[in-house]
């Protein structure tokens, strides 16, 4: 008899941690495989394999986007887990500019649901903060089962896509995570709290090496007469990267208040509602490419070598603002500036253009008898 009791309770014993294993997914570790080094990477360091999915330089750039934003906000590293997950699920960490109906970005954020404008949620950085603000809304989300969280934010018609996502996740996350897991929240304004920022795990390869002559171009300031073109797309992207003049050059920043050169591309474009891939060496293959710099319009990228790259892999981007001037942010110590095209024009390797100008309207009433 207390042979048969015995086994009933050891029965139940393991039927009850089978059931908490459904529940919530068992103990499960990824391990990060590293494909290419930082010849190859930005940031967020080059391609690697995780959790049998294999991320590039562009896609690991923005996850590390993804915890730095979590970071600067002093959130759990549980946020920064599942921020990545989802964005692993839905976009494969990549900056989309279309999805399924009107879903965009890293996150497939919908504008028809109120995530943000199209220009808006084509910003990883604003992207990933709308999803931290729909995250930590939810009453207890940092102990959720896996899967629960993202798909309470998110809504997915795959719902069971997510859980099996969080191992390799996490893995990622360990990469970039400063800090305590649970750093000490915000200080009110006017407060010390210290701004805590996510590893790069490449060294700044991307900053300028074209001498400068601050002489010939008011590094800060446009020229009397300047005006922004005429094209919708092209005035939209050539005006954000103007408005960001002055600002400060940080190795993996995709602004607001900072950026490096390729973060400065991809907002600028997000403006204009045209998403484009994180860091250089992934946009130097966006949109088109250009014959000849007699060719270039504004909005087009100019690429170059820069102070450690190649002909063969540029490290460093700057845009044509037109007009005989580049936009770009130009290293730690310059920031954001104006520059001569004539300085870069022996220098440019590449130029790609992101999107062909809108042909134009019709006249009012339509075309004129002929």
């Amino acid at each position: 008899m207390l042979a048969v009791v015995a086994g009933t309770l050891v029965g139940v014993v393991l039927l009850s941690i089978l059931a908490l294993t459904v529940l919530f997914g068992p103990a499960a570790t990824a391990t990060v495989v590293q494909l290419s080094g930082c010849e190859q990477g930005g940031a967020g360091g080059g391609s690697v394999v995780v959790g049998r999915q294999q991320l590039g330089a562009e896609e690991m750039d923005i996850a590390r986007t993804i915890v730095d934003v979590v970071q600067l906000r002093r959130l759990p590293r549980r946020a920064a887990v599942l921020a990545v997950t989802t964005g692993m699920v839905e976009s494969g960490l990549r900056n989309l500019d279309y999805g399924d109906r009107d879903s965009l970005g890293v996150f497939q954020q919908r504008p028809s649901q109120g995530w943000g404008t199209r220009e808006q949620i084509l910003d990883p950085v604003y992207a990933t903060g709308k999803f931290l603000d729909a995250l930590i809304a939810l009453p207890g989300w940092d102990t959720m089962a896996p899967g629960q969280a993202e798909q309470a934010v998110q809504r997915s018609g795959f719902p069971d896509r997510y859980a099996p996502r969080e191992p390799a996740a996490a893995a990622i996350v360990d990469r970039f995570w400063t800090g305590p897991d649970n750093p000490t929240p915000p200080a009110p304004p006017g407060g010390d709290t210290e701004a805590v920022q996510a590893k790069t795990l490449c060294p700044d390869q991307g900053g300028s090496d074209v001498p400068r002559d601050p002489g010939q171009v008011d590094p800060t300031k446009l020229p009397p007469g300047f005006t922004l073109p005429t094209d919708v797309r092209q005035r939209a992207a050539v005006g954000f990267a103007l408005g960001q003049l002055g600002k400060p050059y940080v190795w993996g920043a995709k602004g607001p208040d900072a950026y490096d050169c390729s973060g400065l591309m991809l907002a600028s474009w997000a403006a204009a509602g045209i998403g484009i891939p994180a860091g250089t060496v992934s946009q130097v293959h966006a949109g088109h490419a250009v014959a000849s710099i007699q060719q270039i319009e504004p909005g087009d990228l100019l690429f170059i070598p820069g102070s450690l790259g190649t002909a063969q892999v540029p490290r460093h981007v700057g845009m044509y603002a037109g007009q005989g001037l580049i936009i770009d942010a130009y290293d730690t110590d310059t920031g954001v500036i104006l520059e001569p095209l004539s300085a870069w024009a022996s220098k440019i390797v590449a130029i790609r253009r992101i999107a062909d100008p809108s042909p134009p309207s019709p006249p009012p009433g339509g075309s004129p008898l002929r």
